[in-house]
């Protein structure tokens, strides 16, 4: 039996085309700066983002922690959404790796009032205070169901940020899907921020391999703790070319993927016994919820893992279902099936 994996868009496979071009890479090595298709993977990147030149790295995970590391000094004091995935989902990287505390601003859409995130920003004037140095936001939001930041509130902190010469950085993991959802260039939102990212083995299918853009004196010390953190490759070129094939090829069919999710979560908002905690998806990710009085969701799932459904347990009683490249509509309605098989109204 052939599984239909929800759990998320990191489980994509490189199709044909794109094992045809890993085999095909011309490769150096890298750490010398000497792999030309890293290097043009790099160049390209950083054109796409508007930025001075850009850095490829292991993981969304490296990218953010490069970053934090490259902004700030330990002691720091870095604003960020309390469900922020450099928060929640890092292992404790900025404190471990950086050195810097966590101060929490958001609301439930995974965005920043911009008059609290304001209230909180420290000049560090005052020697009882870690200076704020740098603001941190996420786009699209995981951990708040997959929403598109508003670019109107993105603006505003910009411009507050800016104001107070605090630097900006957007975990842009998904930032094609919000690009690809609001219709607007990556070098429009690329534009609020001193950095950001991209991660190119979600929904863009590349089975390894994030981006970091910003300026030039930025990523050379980006470059450098690439190398602190272990994070130096070699002939990755092979892997800079499956983030290219995706970047040409895999871009404007997330739509699709936005199109399944809507279909799920559609269906799944109609069950009586299923409830949809964070509205209709933006993009990808449905969240949901199970409230039948006898059948809990670690119940649910495993009777769907049986029918060849794979979802992720996010815990508390919701789950989480990520449509990608591997999902055609009919792996949409074959979920669905299994579903009300399982959970019965």
């Amino acid at each position: 039996m052939e599984m239909i994996d929800l759990r998320s868009d990191t489980v994509t496979r490189p199709d044909s085309g794109m094992r045809k071009a890993m085999a095909e890479a011309d490769v150096g090595d890298d750490v010398f700066g000497e792999d030309p298709t890293v290097n043009a993977l790099e160049a390209e990147t950083a054109h796409l983002f508007g930025k001075e030149a850009a850095l490829f790295v292991a993981s969304g995970t490296m990218a953010n922690q490069v970053s934090l590391r490259a902004h700030t000094q330990p002691g720091d004091e870095v604003v960020a959404h309390p469900n922020a995935h450099i928060v929640r989902a890092e292992s404790g990287a900025g404190a471990a790796l950086s050195g810097v505390q966590f101060r929490m601003v958001g609301n439930p859409g995974g965005g920043m009032d911009v008059d609290a995130l304001e209230a909180v920003l420290q000049s560090g004037d005052d020697h009882h205070f870690a200076p704020t140095r740098l603001i941190c936001m996420e786009n699209t939001h995981n951990f708040a169901g997959g929403r598109v930041l508003p670019m109107e509130m993105m603006e505003a902190i910009s411009n507050l940020a800016k104001g107070a010469k605090i630097a900006t950085h957007l975990d842009g993991a998904r930032v094609m899907n919000a690009c690809v959802k609001q219709d607007i260039q990556p070098a429009k939102v690329a534009a609020l921020f001193d950095s950001i990212t991209l991660c190119f083995s979600k929904g863009l299918g590349a089975p390894v391999g994030s981006i970091v853009a910003g300026e030039r004196d930025f990523i050379r010390q980006c470059r450098r703790y690439r190398k602190m953190f272990g994070g130096g490759m070699r002939q990755a070129g092979i892997l800079a070319a499956a983030a290219r094939f995706a970047l040409k090829h895999n871009v404007s069919r997330l739509a699709e993927d936005h199109a399944n999710a809507q279909r799920l979560a559609q269906a799944l908002a109609e069950h009586p016994y299923l409830r949809l905690p964070y509205g209709m998806p933006d993009t990808n990710l449905v969240f949901f919820q199970c409230v039948h009085p006898e059948i809990t969701m670690d119940d649910l799932l495993a009777a769907l893992k049986a029918k060849g459904v794979l979802l992720t347990n996010m815990g508390a009683g919701l789950a989480r279902a990520v449509t990608h490249l591997d999902i055609s509509p009919e792996g949409v309605e074959q979920s669905l099936k299994a579903v009300n098989e399982a959970l019965p109204a």
